[in-house]
């Protein structure tokens, strides 16, 4: 069965070549942009394996491939929001696992230039109306830095 809509089966339609949002595939996943941009730059690592739900159920060859290419990812979307951005503060990694059933790790850029109120804190404590907003929405808009992180991921794996 071919699911249509990728965001009901985002490691499937990544392993099919149909998941527009995956920007490379790595040693243990596909590095993907994330659906919304309120922080721009926000990017997932995806398991290649759907049948993984946790980082423990992973041979530790396997674990230590994933957490590699977390690191990966982490320091392409650094270079690519330095480069972008000039209020670029750090870069956040995180493997939840409380909403999704397959193992992913988030990788949250952090600016200057988010509210006081927010900027050292849990980017999941933004207002729920952000993560939801049309003007957020992953789109054509985020091309240039879609291809500025692809770029940045290509220096670090060649």
């Amino acid at each position: 069965m071919v699911v249509d809509d990728w965001r009901t089966d985002r490691i499937g339609s990544a392993l099919r070549g149909r998941n527009p949002a995956v920007m490379r595939r790595l040693d243990a996943g596909f590095a993907v942009i994330g659906d919304v941009q309120f922080l721009p730059g926000y990017s997932v690592l995806l398991t290649d394996d759907p049948s993984v739900e946790r980082l423990s159920e992973l041979p530790r060859s396997r674990r230590l491939a994933f957490l590699g290419d977390m690191e990966r990812l982490g320091e392409a979307v650094e270079r690519a929001c330095r480069r972008v951005d000039t209020g670029f503060r750090r870069v956040n990694l995180e493997i939840l696992g409380n909403a999704d059933g397959f193992l992913h790790a988030h990788v949250w850029p952090r600016y200057e230039w988010e509210p006081e109120e927010l900027v050292r804190r849990p980017v999941w404590l933004y207002p729920r109306e952000m993560w939801t907003e049309e003007r957020y929405a992953l789109g054509a808009r985020h091309g240039p830095l879609r291809e500025t992180l692809g770029e940045e991921l290509d220096r670090l794996t060649g």
